[in-house]
């Protein structure tokens, strides 16, 4: 299962610390992987990953990439932390508030 969340032009964007403090704050072991193909949020101990966009370590989109049977335990803290710093969800009806 994926989820793709993003916050909205008219917001101010979100720096990759802040997001990983923000994992942080819900007892998620987040770890900020830059590679050169991309970022990504590994959490520690967990399949589960992050892929998330960055332009000079700033982001407004990032993708879920639940592991199988992971959601069930990690979706409420990971989308409570996206929540937390004002972003939205984005599926095929369009945006939702997380």
């Amino acid at each position: 299962m994926e989820t793709v969340v993003h916050i909205p032009e008219t917001n101010k964007a979100s720096s990759i610390i802040e997001v990983v403090a923000a994992l942080k704050e819900y007892d998620l072991k987040a770890v900020h992987d830059k590679k050169d193909w991309g970022d990504w949020i590994n959490l520690t101990g967990e399949k589960t990953v992050i892929s998330i966009e960055s332009e000079r370590g700033m982001s407004r989109k990032a993708t879920i990439e639940y592991a199988e049977g992971e959601d069930d335990h990690l979706e409420i803290p990971i989308i409570s932390a996206f929540r937390e710093l004002g972003w939205f969800g984005t599926d095929e009806d369009g945006e939702y508030r997380l």
